[in-house]
């Protein structure tokens, strides 16, 4: 090699990660969906877990739990059941509506927040990384390196 040799003292390490940028959150988001898309979008942003490819598919998220809080408060403030007027059977209680709208709300989240990791065990899978040798852990028996 010609020249001189290189002085590490010149390189300056970097200092922590690049901030990533976080999505702007879907137009078709309530008040309370974008507060909930404010609160978790930048954290799944740090974890890797939100590109702009998932930005709404994690609008669907943010907007099932606006809609579960909004159930659950109109439960709150109403109660479970309601009765009905008289009929032929007289009085009945029924159901309150936002049940309903609250169970599928729950739902829906459940079923989006595993495709973010929003559980402990989501999170776990989806930190698991690779899938690694399906032998591996056998040989290292076998070999006793286990």
């Amino acid at each position: 090699m010609k020249g001189r040799k290189p002085n590490l003292e010149n390189v300056i390490p970097m200092k922590g990660d690049m901030p990533k940028e976080i999505p702007v959150a879907p137009d078709f988001l309530d008040d309370l969906g974008r507060q909930v898309w404010d609160e978790l979008a930048p954290e799944l942003v740090k974890k890797g877990r939100l590109e702009l490819l998932y930005k709404y598919q994690f609008g669907s998220y943010c907007s099932a739990v606006s809609n579960f809080i909004q159930a659950t408060n109109t439960l709150a403030l109403e109660g479970l059941f309601y009765e009905t007027g008289k009929g032929r059977n007289g009085n009945q209680r029924r159901k309150h509506p936002a049940l309903a709208l609250q169970d599928t709300a729950a739902a829906s989240m459940r079923r989006d927040s595993a495709l973010f990791g929003l559980s402990p065990v989501d999170a776990a899978r989806l930190e698991g990384g690779e899938q690694g040798d399906l032998f591996d852990e056998v040989m290292k028996q076998l070999n006793g390196t286990n």
